[in-house]
């Protein structure tokens, strides 16, 4: 009863009638372990309300973003919403950055009634919990590696790899992508010689370097963000390690960041990422919103990273459903949420029972020339170039 009361309460004083800003409440990893990605999600939210505003609003009124730091940290980020939704009273939540962080912010904001929109706290256990108001506008987490192990899997016995090598995070975004990319790929024949999984607290990235290179396997894969897929990276460039495939769960995607890391486009050569988003995305608004970005920010459109656009849609479906409603009440729009289809720059969202996106679909990319390639998987499973690319796959990858 008490959770119906506050979303009664809160939904009736913050309606369209209102003539102040509407406040959207943001907790982000600014520091700590997901400072990369908590930036350029910064970056994706900030975009968003400056075109909204520049459009006239949301519900004919401007809107403000109250942003605080995390530090990475979930119990931080528990406060952080607390005090955003009780104390600083804000119309709307968005949800922080990663798995971890979204699961820790999901349960205070159940408590109020509020809808948790998010972009990247895609792992299955975010909505194994029995909360009905979290929407994940990206790609299911668990899904991100299937294109890439259904390549390897679907390919002839004599150029098939016959070994892999696994090292992930603890942690609920990299673990899933890798248990089901090795199930799919130990089906299809491919031994498994090394499998860790490292504490997310983990700074000394060189033991789990030097298993894999000790494994010798044919592909790696890990589950990393930044900070480790570079130490592995520097590792294996060290130690003439060359895979014939190396993918990263994240760390690729940073663009210019990645590239700077890891010493240049020469090194990045052949590494794999997956992800639903590419700059020359022909989702509707897409085009608008990379102008917007290197208009605002510089750069070229290669150095943005993918956070930005899942950032940015979680604005999108969140302004689409509000609009829809005509106003900010928080239990209508959790229906609505449930209910309806969107459109973002990633493509089409439609959110199952649970609150994961259905249309969501995981491209493969990799690094040729210093810029990220998209593929999709054909009908056979091999990875054909999104147009209006034509580059062939580099299969095996050029030496570091």
């Amino acid at each position: 009863m008490l959770q119906r009361r506050r979303q009664r309460r809160w939904g009736r004083g913050r309606g369209g009638a209102a003539k102040g800003p509407i406040k959207v409440g943001v907790s982000l990893s600014l520091t700590g372990d997901f400072s990369a990605d908590g930036k350029a999600f910064q970056q994706g939210y900030q975009l968003w309300a400056k075109n909204v505003n520049a459009a006239g609003g949301l519900l004919g009124r401007q809107v403000t973003l109250d942003i605080v730091n995390d530090a990475s940290n979930p119990v931080q980020v528990s406060t952080n919403y607390q005090k955003l939704i009780s104390v600083d009273h804000v119309d709307l939540v968005f949800g922080p950055f990663s798995t971890l962080l979204t699961k820790a912010a999901s349960q205070v904001v159940a408590r109020y009634g509020y809808a948790l929109v998010e972009g990247a706290g895609g792992g299955p256990s975010v909505f194994t919990s029995g909360l009905h108001d979290v929407f994940d506008v990206s790609l299911p987490v668990a899904n991100n590696l299937v294109s890439f192990a259904e390549w390897l899997a679907a390919m002839p016995p004599g150029q098939r790899p016959a070994t892999a090598a696994y090292a992930s995070e603890d942690d609920p975004f990299t673990s899933p992508q890798l248990d089901r990319a090795r199930s799919i790929l130990e089906a299809a024949g491919v031994k498994t010689v090394y499998n860790k999984i490292y504490p997310s607290e983990t700074t000394d990235y060189g033991p789990i370097a030097a298993g894999m290179i000790g494994a010798k396997a044919d592909v790696v894969l890990v589950g990393t963000l930044l900070p480790d897929v570079t130490a592995f990276i520097q590792q294996f460039v060290q130690q003439n390690y060359d895979p014939k495939a190396f993918i990263a769960t994240a760390g690729p995607d940073q663009g210019a960041q990645f590239l700077k890391n890891i010493g240049g486009a020469k090194r990045a050569q052949g590494v794999m990422v997956p992800n639903e988003w590419y700059p020359t995305d022909p989702a509707p608004g897409n085009a608008a919103m990379v102008a917007s970005y290197l208009h605002t920010y510089g750069g070229s459109a290669q150095d943005i990273s993918a956070d930005v656009a899942e950032a940015y849609s979680v604005g999108q479906v969140t302004a689409q459903a509000v609009t829809r409603n005509g106003s900010l009440d928080q239990g209508r729009l959790i229906s609505e949420l449930h209910s309806g289809s969107y459109q973002t720059v990633q493509g089409a969202v439609k959110f199952d029972a649970t609150g994961q996106n259905t249309k969501a679909f995981a491209y493969v990319f990799q690094w040729q020339n210093g810029r990220l390639v998209p593929y999709q998987p054909n009908a056979a499973k091999a990875l054909t170039p999104v147009p209006p690319e034509k580059a062939a796959v580099l299969y095996p990858k050029p030496a570091w």
